[in-house]
């Protein structure tokens, strides 16, 4: 099996900076992309960034220049630092990673975090 764990959610004033990690583990043989999408208050789900294999990577317009998403592969964790908050990124970050497990190494299946909170507020 294979378990997405977030972490660093919280509370944070506008203009403020927050670090989310996300580890992937179990039975894991390769990871395609992770990224983070944000589900605001009343709204769907919206893709905030986005990293391959590789070095491409992906950010929505409204945090560009502001959030940047990096990858350790050594330890199959995907970060997200977020740099001047605003209270429009409040809700849940969600962790998102394309995997395919030791048990069939062709297929990759679609896997997510619990979801971590981010409200920023003054």
């Amino acid at each position: 099996q294979v378990q997405l764990v977030e972490s660093g959610g919280g509370l944070v004033q506008p203009g403020g900076s927050l670090r989310l990690s996300c580890a992937a583990s179990g039975s894991i043989f390769s990871i395609n992309t992770m990224g983070w999408y944000l589900r605001a208050p009343g709204k769907q789900h919206e893709l905030v960034a986005r990293t391959t294999s590789g070095t491409s990577t992906y950010y929505a317009d409204s945090v560009k220049g502001r959030f940047t998403i990096s990858r350790d592969h050594a330890k199959n964790t995907v970060y997200l630092q977020m740099n001047g908050l605003k209270p429009e990124d409040t809700g849940v970050y969600y962790c998102n990673a394309d995997i395919a497990q030791t048990s069939n190494r062709f297929l990759f299946g679609d896997y997510w975090g619990q979801g971590t909170q981010v409200t920023v507020s003054s």
